[in-house]
């Protein structure tokens, strides 16, 4: 298949917005490219792609350069957002297409689009329009005609996000299981950070042009390496506590509350006395436990605003003086609204930030 190697990319705009990456992609690998709008991640595609000339840097395919080389040259198929399917075209003749221009024979060509259709579930489909198939077949076809060349990268520019909840959720599954059947090198773009939990063997995170972090979702979730990452991997996001520091206490700005810092981080105490720090912790993290102590835990107080049930657990928005947080709880504990509410948050699932570089201190 692929391995693919960006050395030192650098791309600037006319408008003066510049994206710098330096990444290695491993042969067979889903790697997923995640961020906000605007951070750079469809530029990364389209790098990869051959669609955008490179600044500076250079790009190997295989061990190979190719930044002069042609999409076509580099083996390497793409999938909009947008399916770019031909409307006057069957399902059949949508599939077909890349190998006709190719110049393939008849036989060969009938061979494949039967082999690719019945590996997408799209046998019984092959005479009809796009017009006649639901978003999530329309997606299937798009993902036929490209895996029907036996492409060495597929490039996926967030296929999923014309679709509704219920299709995106199965598109994924059926994504990552053609991937183990084609065993090819997939970069698969999205804003959408639970796609990129569920479907990646490693995430690249992104942010104004610049990579973030690199890791599985195991990694990006339990040890981020700023702020930035450990507020974007995590639904609900994380909460965030401004803190100053003094003489091993810590003080929340905001409200009245303050803990003994240095019994839980007696290193970071020391090296940031008289400095600020910024706490971190999922609101998944906590227990609501009422007056009760537990053990090996910061216990904090909130005042609640507002809950969402969500079935099997509710979210409850809160603040702490100035600070809004979101603390998530059992269906069958919900505190009420308007109330004070005590919350224990283990010592193993905080986080500190250096307020000045937004990095993790202790992760």
């Amino acid at each position: 298949m692929a391995q693919i190697y960006l050395e030192k990319i650098n791309k600037i705009y006319d408008n003066g917005f510049q994206a710098v990456f330096d990444l290695n992609i491993n042969d067979r690998e889903f790697l997923v490219i995640v961020g906000p709008s605007g951070c750079g991640k469809s530029t990364m595609l389209r790098i990869i792609a051959g669609l955008e000339v490179i600044t500076k840097g250079k790009m190997f395919i295989d061990g190979e350069l190719v930044n002069n080389k042609t999409p076509k040259q580099r083996g390497i198929a793409m999938i909009f957002q947008s399916y770019a399917l031909y409307p006057h075209l069957n399902v059949y003749e949508n599939m077909a297409f890349g190998l006709t221009l190719e110049g393939y024979d008849e036989d060969f060509i009938e061979k494949r689009v039967k082999e690719t259709a019945l590996v997408l579930g799209l046998s019984d489909y092959l005479d009809r329009k796009p017009r006649e198939l639901s978003g999530g077949q329309c997606q299937r076809v798009a993902v036929g005609r490209a895996i029907i060349r036996y492409p060495k990268v597929f490039l996926m520019d967030e296929p999923l996000s014309n679709l509704d909840a219920k299709q995106r959720t199965t598109m994924r599954s059926e994504i990552i299981e053609i991937h183990r059947k084609t065993n090819a090198t997939t970069i698969y773009v999205t804003h959408d950070q639970v796609e990129a939990m569920t479907m990646a063997d490693r995430i690249v995170v992104m942010k104004d042009g610049y990579i973030q972090q690199v890791g599985t979702p195991h990694e990006l979730y339990f040890h981020p390496a700023n702020r930035f990452v450990a507020g974007f991997i995590g639904d609900p996001p994380m909460n965030f506590l401004p803190c100053s520091l003094s003489n091993g206490t810590a003080f929340i700005k905001g409200c009245e509350l303050s803990f003994d810092f240095k019994k839980l981080f007696p290193d970071i105490a020391s090296r940031y006395n008289k400095q600020d720090i910024i706490l971190g912790f999922r609101p998944e993290a906590i227990t609501t436990c009422g007056d009760k102590d537990v053990p090996n835990s910061l216990i904090l107080a909130a005042q609640t605003e507002l809950t969402e049930l969500l079935g099997d657990n509710a979210n409850v928005y809160a603040y702490m003086g100035n600070n809004r947080i979101i603390l998530r709880v059992s269906p069958y504990n919900i505190p009420p609204i308007n109330c004070n509410c005590n919350f224990a948050i283990p010592y193993t699932s905080l986080y500190v930030f250096d307020a000045q570089t937004n990095m993790t201190i202790n992760s």
